[in-house]
């Protein structure tokens, strides 16, 4: 395996009431999930030790200070804020791409329409592929 491919995040889109988590690897979604913030250490740990993770990557948006300050201390990588601008739009794309409207909505643009679940994992993700590519570009 590449040292590049090695690269292993643990992304956090952060909220009050739930946060939209991931796994990524270079060009590899391995795993997410939408969970609220007191189960947040409880999965890093199990996602750590599963897919050794590297790095805690946390959104800079709402909540991040306590996500922050949450896993700081119980967790046994580097914990980062990022900027997390732009992530809702990629992230309500991403999720039409895996789930295409059907019957009438399909006739909606996507832009118009709003997930009928919460997709916070898929905003996750995005922020998770933004700091894979923004370190893959510093090698």
């Amino acid at each position: 395996m590449r040292a590049a491919d090695r690269y292993v995040v643990l992304a956090v889109d952060p909220g009050r009431d739930k946060c939209g988590v991931a796994v990524c690897r270079p060009g590899q979604v391995l795993e997410r999930a939408i969970v609220a913030p007191e189960h947040l250490v409880e999965l890093a740990h199990a996602w750590q030790s599963r897919h050794a993770v590297v790095e805690i990557i946390v959104g800079d948006r709402t909540g991040s200070g306590e996500i922050v300050r949450l896993l700081e201390g119980r967790v046994s990588v580097p914990v980062r804020l990022v900027d997390e601008s732009g992530t809702t739009l990629l992230a309500r794309s991403r999720y039409f791409d895996d789930r295409p409207p059907r019957g009438w909505r399909r006739l909606v643009p996507r832009s118009l329409q709003t997930p009928p679940e919460p997709y916070d994992d898929y905003a996750a993700v995005v922020i998770a592929e933004a700091a894979i590519a923004k370190r893959a570009g510093m090698l």
